[in-house]
């Protein structure tokens, strides 16, 4: 049987080994050991899925090592390849080996510039992405478009924009639409939208990266409208929507209060896949809890094993929001029994959770906690959270001890909570006049302060200070904003 007929038949690591079994055994392998052993390392890289690691790897490096004449520039490539591959988040395997490429006065080609571009990308390493940069220069692949690709991202992800641009508008040579592509993303991630959206106008021809990558940053710097309508016409247009942009419309779904949208995306992704990736499942969690239908949410979370951090974060936040706060410590407690180490959103949640349930010592325990136990640092918005519960609970002395012993200055949520909670609890006039004057302080156009300490001295009886207040309005034209709600109908707001 032909050597390259049984390598064509292999479909896993496992096959591709007794492939090899057999052509030793049968002395095939030492016909021809450079081009056989190659080829063996090229189908494992064309092996889908991927083995994981721990069995592919050892087996190509020993493929790779067996290799006669210090191996070739081709072995080179296709282990660079697999190492990317198999391991993403670990690139400098592939520096290694292209330094070793280079050692050994092995020609590198046209792939093995974009494959060692790619690992610097990875790496945001400019200095290593230039000196790549420069070598293919001198070896004459500048022109080939593979590499011209690799490098517009290269300098992309190094947020070196000016040497992609330059690249990109190099007249001399053809760029299509992974170039496109490439510096969209660069323009996204450095929160350009305004060039990024011409440049996607630009586009003659499209695919479902551009598509994605345009609802990706609509979606994550805000413009949630634009996102769901570029993901309608992205569908309209004949492309299919991968996992980001469909978690990344969930979201614009879960800021805009678009329940319908999201059950509409929620019902594409049934039809459309096999099962739920985390990030979706943590999508669809977080939709529904901010639409309303925290119900749906436990339910997707209970019927999946399959979950992250982030999807932990939006049960318990989810379950806080909607006053369910013994039921979002119940999860909590879930969260580490499945070893699953907190953050700062998780404990946010928490203290929310005691906070609108009234769990004191709980939120105590917790936050003094934070850093010993769980090895979460103490952020302002966590000190925020603690001043709220202080003051929902009428411990005003309290928050106002922990507001003077904090590392940083408060802002408008930590002492917002404080005058509110002066609003609500009677007979602490002097530390609503000092937050009253720290708000102010941090945002002097907040009229809604005098309203708010005016209603204060009213309920003290202190009518002079409401005239005082009330004439302070008056000189700075203060008007009470009217308040209104939006109610979503089919094709109406």
């Amino acid at each position: 049987m032909c050597f390259a007929y049984l390598l064509r038949r292999c479909s896993s690591l496992r096959k591709l080994q007794a492939a090899h079994a057999v052509a030793t055994t049968t002395g095939i392998t030492f016909l021809q050991p450079a081009a056989n052993l190659t080829s063996l390392l090229q189908t494992l890289t064309l092996l889908r899925p991927l083995p994981p690691p721990s069995l592919s790897l050892p087996y190509a490096l020993s493929l790779f090592h067996f290799l006669p004449n210090s191996t070739s520039t081709l072995a080179h490539n296709l282990l660079i390849r697999l190492f990317l591959s198999v391991v993403p988040s670990s690139p400098l395997p592939a520096i290694h080996l292209f330094s070793r490429l280079r050692r050994l006065s092995l020609p590198p080609d046209l792939h093995s510039f974009p494959l060692a571009l790619s690992a610097s990308s990875r790496l945001r390493l400019l200095p290593l992405g230039c000196a790549f940069h420069a070598q293919s220069l001198r070896f004459g692949f500048s022109s080939n478009l593979f590499v011209r690709n690799a490098l517009i991202s290269l300098y992309t992800s190094c947020s070196s924009l000016p040497d992609a641009e330059n690249i990109f508008l190099d007249n001399n040579h053809a760029i299509d639409i992974v170039s496109y592509n490439a510096l969209i993303h660069g323009y996204a991630k450095a929160g350009n939208l305004q060039n990024a959206q011409q440049l996607f106008n630009q586009m003659l021809q499209r695919d479902a990266i551009s598509y994605g990558t345009m609802i990706v940053a609509y979606s994550h710097f805000g413009q949630h409208s634009d996102a769901l309508q570029l993901f309608d016409q992205m569908q309209s247009d004949g492309f299919k929507p991968d996992n980001v942009a469909l978690a990344s419309a969930l979201t614009s779904c879960a800021q805009m209060g678009q329940l319908n949208r999201g059950k509409a995306i929620h019902d594409y992704i049934r039809r459309n896949r096999d099962e739920l990736s985390v990030s979706l499942l943590t999508g669809l969690i977080d939709m529904y809890a901010k639409c309303g239908e925290i119900n749906n949410a436990l339910n997707l979370f209970n019927g999946s094993s399959s979950r992250n951090l982030f999807t932990w974060n939006s049960i318990i936040v989810g379950l806080a929001m909607h006053g369910y706060g013994k039921l979002s410590l119940d999860y909590f407690d879930k969260m580490r029994a499945a070893r699953v180490k907190p953050d700062g959103v998780t404990i946010l949640g928490v203290l929310v959770a005691c906070s609108h349930s009234g769990f004191v010592e709980t939120a105590r325990r917790v936050f003094c906690d934070m850093e010993r136990v769980y090895g979460v640092r103490i952020e302002l918005k966590h000190y925020g959270c603690m001043a709220d519960l202080f003051g929902r609970a009428g411990m005003i002395e309290e928050a106002m001890k922990m507001i003077e012993e904090m590392p940083m200055k408060g802002d408008g949520y930590v002492w917002g909570s404080v005058l509110s909670s002066c609003r609500i609890h009677h007979g602490n006039v002097e530390v609503a006049e000092v937050a009253a004057r720290k708000l102010l302080e941090i945002d002097p156009g907040d009229t809604g302060v005098y309203s708010i300490i005016a209603r204060i001295y009213a309920d003290a009886r202190r009518w002079e200070d409401v005239q005082r207040i009330q004439r302070i309005m008056d000189a700075i034209k203060v008007k009470k904003n009217i308040g209104f709600s939006l109610v979503h109908l089919p094709g109406n707001v």
